[in-house]
């Protein structure tokens, strides 16, 4: 029975990472550690006892007396807040799903790599922010990360057998997300309902949103240069509407290894839970002659910023990654409460970057996790001032 903990639960990569314990076998099957989710805590509480979790923590210190009253007379540990999330991951488990958006799942993961467990790591930020400190880790524990992103876990299926020297490029697809066919001149007035309607795929609203502005694909193009060690210039976006070719991986020889699946997340997530072997899947099979057409259009840098922007933050490297994803996350807050346009939003990260040697000197190399954390805030502070300046302006 392999021992497992999930981070970030009640999430939609977390809702899915449950669906296929509980048709895998549940309690059954595993030993569930420990759940971690935000503030939907009657489902936090419904997923620990379904699981039999030895641990439910929630983000919110002030939930802590619902969540107890929520699992009374279950045998289940209640915690709360940050340090115990971190205290969660101390726990020794086989298997840990890493599923807190943003740079709160930073820590959970540094913890669990430390067991020398096997980390499905869905969790964009710790790769952008701190991916040399990561895989360090998981190296000095003998631990192993394995994508739970589509894209990344679509390279890491196309590699296996494969020397990563023979790899000529890798080609991160992209559905072009809610506005990809909106004017150009017409995105700066997009709502926020608007660009959470994407057509390809149900996700939360920041991923979503993330989507429509291609942050999400900014910060994919940084995890592959990280995770697989290639070069920035061999890692190139194309856009593909149908969401059906996940990712490429094109080789010296000229050939190209295509991943194609249903646009399902669970894909990746069963991928990830059930390595090295494949199980079945609850998910949709292609019937390619219904499909009959797959099309590719290449990214307009004008309409996606982003792009450009993680570029910048690949050559400069150091902490550049934890204050882009940090500007990121504050504008996103910004355009969510209706303060920025959407296009505002990387203009805020732009100018954090634009100012990281003046505001933060140019030694600005990652030595410790200490450094990423100060950083994040720093940026946070900066993209705050700034976004509430363009606020200010409209």
């Amino acid at each position: 029975m392999r021992s497992v903990s999930l981070f970030g639960a009640t999430g939609s990569i977390g809702e899915q990472t449950v669906e296929l314990l509980l048709r895998a076998g549940g309690a059954e099957a595993f030993g569930v550690v420990a759940l971690t989710g935000g503030r939907n805590l009657a489902r936090l509480a419904d997923m620990a006892r379904a699981l039999r979790a030895e641990i439910a923590v929630c983000a919110e210190p002030s939930d802590l007396a619902e969540l107890r009253a929520r699992l009374a007379g279950s045998g289940i540990e209640a915690a709360a807040g940050p340090d115990a999330i971190a205290e969660a991951a101390d726990r020794p488990a086989d298997w840990v799903m890493s599923a807190i958006v943003g740079a709160a799942g930073l820590v959970p993961g540094f913890r669990a790599l430390r067991h020398g467990a096997t980390l499905a790591l869905a969790n964009k930020e710790s790769l952008v922010t701190a991916g040399p400190l990561l895989m360090a880790e998981a190296a000095r524990h003998g631990a192993r990360i394995l994508p739970v992103d589509s894209e990344h876990s679509a390279i890491f299926q196309a590699l296996v057998g494969e020397d990563i020297a023979a790899v000529e490029r890798i080609i991160l697809t992209a559905s072009g997300g809610a506005l990809r066919d909106w004017p150009l001149e017409a995105l700066a007035k997009a709502t926020v309902a608007e660009a959470l309607a994407h057509p390809n795929w149900a996700m939360g609203q920041r991923i979503t949103i993330d989507s429509a502005s291609m942050f999400n694909k900014a910060l994919e193009v940084i995890e592959t240069r990280e995770f697989f060690g290639v070069a920035p210039d061999q890692i190139e976006v194309i856009v593909h509407p149908e969401s059906l070719i996940h990712s490429m991986v094109g080789f010296r020889d000229g050939a190209i290894m295509a991943h194609l699946g249903a646009p399902d997340m669970r894909h990746s997530i069963g991928y990830a839970l059930n390595w090295p072997e494949r199980a079945e899947l609850p998910v949709a099979r292609l019937d390619l002659a219904q499909i009959a057409t797959l099309s590719f259009r290449a990214p307009d840098l004008q309409r996606y910023p982003a792009l450009r922007l993680a570029r910048e933050v690949m050559a400069r490297r150091g902490l550049a990654g934890a204050a882009f994803t940090a500007a990121k996350e504050v504008a996103l807050d910004h355009f969510l409460a209706g303060e920025i346009g959407f296009m505002d939003m990387s203009a805020v990260v732009e100018t954090v970057l634009e100012g990281l040697n003046r505001d933060f000197g140019t030694n600005s190399a990652i030595m410790t996790l200490e450094d990423v954390q100060g950083m994040d805030h720093l940026a946070r502070m900066r993209a705050g001032e700034i976004a509430r300046a363009r606020a200010g302006e409209r």
